[in-house]
């Protein structure tokens, strides 16, 4: 690894979307930081990426835990001397109907889904302040801006995460630093397979204009394209790669 590479971090890299992210920036020429709460893909993540080639090292993280954060990101920055973007991937989910809600469900979707993105930001601040640039990407939801069965709390969580996108496009842009939100559409990852059945996503396929489901692939690439200077740009700006979802 060499610290003369673009600097990438990637939470919830260990499988879905955060993998593919991580292997998409990569192929584009980042060393990535492969976070994510379980070590075992994480690094499993990591080593697929240096199996291609490329360069990358894997990160065990609660992303919930400010000060474990913060202490993981300056390590990154002492360790390769930058930080050059940050894509909020990592999110814990639970459709519950609103009146069965518990705190425990709320705490959890809060911390990895809302305030995890607020720790993230804090940490990549410093290095990319010194350094005078810097793209992060959160990853925001349809359930921000639609009604989605069991989902008000995730609902809340993603509407949340599209406010701050833009709230911290307009305080971090003066630094140099870019915040843009990608909105997915229906992506049966392995992770959302466990709260959306077979019978949710033909739903959603049936109501999505381009007639399919999308990949983990086509959400990194709307990612890669928001990271990369092809956007320099762009700040403030809440991507969807819905396949047309939300014009349905």
């Amino acid at each position: 690894m060499s610290n003369e590479k673009a600097v990438a971090v990637v939470t919830g890299a260990g499988r879905g979307i955060g993998r593919a992210t991580a292997v998409r920036l990569a192929a584009d020429g980042y060393l990535v930081v492969a976070a994510d709460r379980d070590k075992a893909t994480a690094e499993d993540t990591a080593a697929a990426v240096r199996a291609a080639g490329a360069a990358a090292e894997s990160l065990e993280l609660d992303v919930s835990d400010r000060t474990g954060v913060h202490e993981a990101f300056e390590g990154v920055r002492r360790r390769f001397g930058r930080i050059d973007a940050v894509v909020n991937n990592a999110m814990w989910i639970r459709y519950v109907p609103l009146v069965d809600v518990d705190e425990e469900t709320v705490d959890g979707m809060l911390g990895v889904g809302l305030k995890a993105a607020i720790w993230t930001m804090q940490a990549a601040v410093p290095a990319m302040t010194a350094q005078g640039s810097g793209a992060i990407v959160n990853l925001s939801s349809p359930a921000a801006v639609r009604s989605v069965p069991g989902g008000a709390v995730y609902s809340a969580v993603k509407g949340g995460v599209s406010s701050l996108t833009l709230q911290a496009a307009g305080e971090l842009g003066p630094l140099g630093i870019r915040v843009n939100a990608v909105l997915p559409g229906a992506v049966p990852t392995e992770g959302a397979r466990s709260v959306v059945d077979p019978s949710g996503y033909e739903l959603r396929k049936a109501r999505t204009p381009v007639g399919r489901l999308g990949t983990p692939e086509d959400i990194a690439n709307a990612i890669a394209f928001l990271c990369s200077p092809d956007a320099a740009f762009v700040n403030g700006h809440v991507l969807a790669a819905d396949g047309g979802f939300q014009v349905t």
